[in-house]
């Protein structure tokens, strides 16, 4: 019972952080949604990991080619997530405070899909079959 309250944990924490991008974009004194560019990163950050993951040998462990490369394509998708506010407040795009929100967004969205794979990584876990 204990994984299922965690996963219901982890939904409510992404949620909470896609509120924090959506209020980024939607709140009447900021009124653009270029901000909700993040998601595309969001979606796309997991991917390399996961086929890295169905194409490296489960026994020679995280250290083969295939699985630093696609750990560095994921470090440059999560760092973009971060960049792109920063560089749209700083060619007044948006402003300042809708990056400051969609910067707490990428926050908690990104340490939520640490927590889902170190949940699914469990061997004792059920979900660990998906």
């Amino acid at each position: 019972m204990a994984g299922i309250k965690g996963l219901v944990s982890l939904a409510f924490a992404g949620s909470i952080g896609m509120t924090f991008v959506i209020l980024a974009c939607a709140l009447p004194q900021y009124k653009l949604w270029w901000p909700f560019f993040v998601v595309l990163f969001y979606i796309l950050c997991p991917i390399p990991t996961m086929i890295a993951r169905r194409h490296t040998d489960s026994a020679g462990g995280t250290n083969s080619p295939c699985m630093e490369a696609a750990i560095f394509i994921t470090m440059g998708i999560l760092v973009s997530s971060f960049a792109l506010p920063i560089v749209l407040a700083r060619a007044s795009v948006i402003q300042w405070g809708a990056c400051h929100l969609t910067l707490a967004g990428n926050v908690i969205v990104y340490l939520t899909v640490l927590g889902f794979f170190t949940i699914f990584d469990m061997d004792d876990s059920d979900y660990a079959m998906w």
